[in-house]
């Protein structure tokens, strides 16, 4: 479980009634949403929330650094709020769904100094792509 609310308690981040919506349906493992995603959930909490407000909140939580924005292939934006755990994705690339990975070892030393080109690397982001289970059995 993603532990967004509390985070966001901690600093201190005024949570209205929109705002709280939002990060209630962020929070979780293996959540990655894309804002008509959120705004959908949010909408079934309380129906008065805005597309506008779901945008602005997420832009807000980026910005922060709170949650990650997560691109695949061309696809909408998704939203992770697994911002401070160090993770990778594996991504079906049929359909898209996106799970959360922490594979064993040190990435950043995987990569020799002659293939580094001076470069003073400071984080990986690793890709995983095959079939989800679902996708495979269709």
């Amino acid at each position: 479980m993603s532990d967004l609310l509390e985070r966001l308690r901690g600093r201190g981040w005024r949570l209205t009634a929109q705002r709280r919506v939002v990060a209630e349906v962020l929070d979780g493992d293996h959540v990655h949403y894309t804002a008509d995603e959120v705004h959908a959930r949010a909408a079934h909490l309380l129906p008065e929330i805005s597309r506008a407000t779901v945008y602005n909140t997420l832009g807000e939580l980026v910005s922060l650094g709170e949650i990650m924005e997560v691109s695949t292939d061309g696809r909408a934006k998704r939203y992770d709020p697994n911002a401070h755990h160090a993770h990778q994705h594996l991504v079906c690339s049929q359909c898209g769904t996106i799970r959360d990975v922490h594979p064993s070892g040190d990435l950043l030393a995987e990569l020799p100094p002659e293939e580094r080109f001076g470069f003073q690397v400071a984080a990986v982001e690793v890709t995983y792509r095959g079939l989800c289970p679902n996708c495979a059995a269709g």
